[in-house]
């Protein structure tokens, strides 16, 4: 048995599109897409388009992440201040990019189980952990703390959200990160999935790196409007995706609280926090 999970696509459609043809060449007997597909890119349209396209071809199988929910969110809920609106710019153009076709991100499971012909090899597919699919696993991340957050009983985990492929052990369950198509945060650039198989009763599992077309790529994020009409944290989401690394964090840690108390305009904060990068 075969299965291919990625996740984190992040509506870059050159990086899906060689994973796509990768996985189609290797033949599993199961592809799952383990959540944001879109938004944080330009091209969330043409990902949620492709990827309906290998569910009907194929029954590929999504399963929901947290970039799914807020943009389905800020789709039915306007913002609630100026503050928020500025903030969430980049979510709301993604929105408006898919809103004719939002019914296919309806219905979406939270987590998915499967296993081979044995009672003892299950498999969990989930965006995060048990505790919500904003909770990621990193190397960061101990066994201390992911008590109560892995489910009981399965032989393998697997999970994305964080944008770093891993491969771990806890408690003897065996946890697999597939990392990020789109926007990797591990410093390398190229496309990340993973490939498990049952081989004699036992999942071995593979994290796969692809190169794609990254000026392509760089293209949409300027040409499609993401960039001028997502706000002044596109740029920022650009610059994880082009250094492959997280930064958003650090923003908000630094700078959020005095551009909501308006000592700063966020355009102004973004300029002074990308001005430092180099």
């Amino acid at each position: 048995m075969k299965v291919a999970v990625f996740s984190d696509v992040q509506g870059n459609s050159p990086a899906l599109e060689v994973v796509l043809d990768h996985i189609l060449s290797w033949n599993p007997d199961m592809a799952v897409m383990a959540g944001d597909l879109i938004n944080r890119g330009p091209a969330s349209r043409a990902c949620l388009l492709r990827f309906e396209a290998m569910r009907r071809a194929h029954g590929w199988i999504p399963v929901r992440g947290n970039h799914e929910d807020w943009v389905l969110h800020c789709g039915r809920q306007p913002p609630r201040d100026p503050f928020e609106a500025e903030m969430r710019r980049f979510a709301d153009w993604t929105y408006r990019q898919i809103a004719d076709i939002e019914s296919a991100l309806h219905g979406w499971p939270d987590h998915l189980c499967f296993h081979g012909p044995g009672e003892d090899d299950w498999v969990h597919v989930t965006h995060g952990t048990m505790a919500g699919n904003r909770d990621g696993i990193s190397l960061s991340v101990t066994d201390q703390d992911l008590s109560g957050k892995l489910p009981d009983g399965i032989a393998l985990f697997v999970t994305a959200h964080t944008h770093k492929p891993l491969k771990r052990r806890v408690r003897g369950t065996e946890i697999l990160n597939v990392g990020s198509v789109g926007s990797p945060f591990d410093g390398d650039t190229r496309a990340s999935f993973g490939q498990i198989e049952l081989v004699g009763g036992r999942w071995r599992t593979r994290i796969v790196r692809l190169a794609y077309d990254r000026a392509s790529a760089e293209r949409d994020f300027h040409d499609s409007g993401f960039m001028e009409e997502g706000g002044p944290l596109a740029r920022i989401v650009f610059e994880e995706w082009r250094r492959a690394c997280l930064l958003m964090p650090t923003w908000h840690s630094e700078y959020r609280d005095a551009v909501r108390a308006g000592d700063l305009g966020l355009g102004a904060a973004v300029d002074q926090f990308l001005s430092r990068l180099d």
